[in-house]
């Protein structure tokens, strides 16, 4: 391979990221409020389970980065308040991480113009490394938190029905 497509390579995917990483977190707030076709939880998550007990998430997901920080974005690494006004604004940036990281999956078919064959094999395994493990962060911790969320209504109702 040329010095030119090492080049494009190396510096390829950390401009994606953090380009559309800026651009994500400079979308108003409303194009998250509510899940939509992506970012709705699925049966077969088993209301977070699979994530929990099948992959061990809450072993690994802590080791995971988070760029957000670093470009104005919240942190969700760890919750700061548990009240529900930060938990559901924490639920709304858990869908804007998700979207951003799909939408730089997607960008992996830009690379397979210049690669060769093998090079296209590491830049997809390079593109599920980087992106899946946070996707599937980003969904556990949305499912969870909305748990919370939709207990503590159910809980309040059911005092103020007393």
């Amino acid at each position: 391979m040329s010095p030119w497509i090492w080049m494009a390579n190396l510096l390829g995917w950390p401009v994606l990221h953090l380009s559309i990483s800026y651009f994500f977190l400079r979308l108003p707030t409303r194009h998250f409020a509510m899940d939509n076709w992506l970012t709705a939880a699925r049966g077969w998550e088993m209301d977070g389970r699979l994530y929990r007990d099948c992959m061990a998430i809450r072993r690994w997901k802590a080791l995971l980065p988070d760029g957000a920080p670093w470009l104005g974005g919240m942190a969700k690494k760890k919750l700061t308040a548990r009240d529900d006004q930060s938990l559901a604004e924490f639920v709304v940036e858990t869908r804007r991480a998700e979207w951003a990281h799909w939408v730089m999956f997607l960008c992996l078919p830009l690379f397979f113009l210049w690669n060769p064959p093998w090079a296209c094999v590491v830049m997809a395994a390079y593109a599920l490394a980087a992106n899946l493990p946070c996707i599937l962060a980003q969904r556990y911790n949305r499912i969870l938190l909305l748990r919370v969320l939709q207990n503590r209504n159910t809980k309040r109702n059911a005092h103020e029905t007393e």
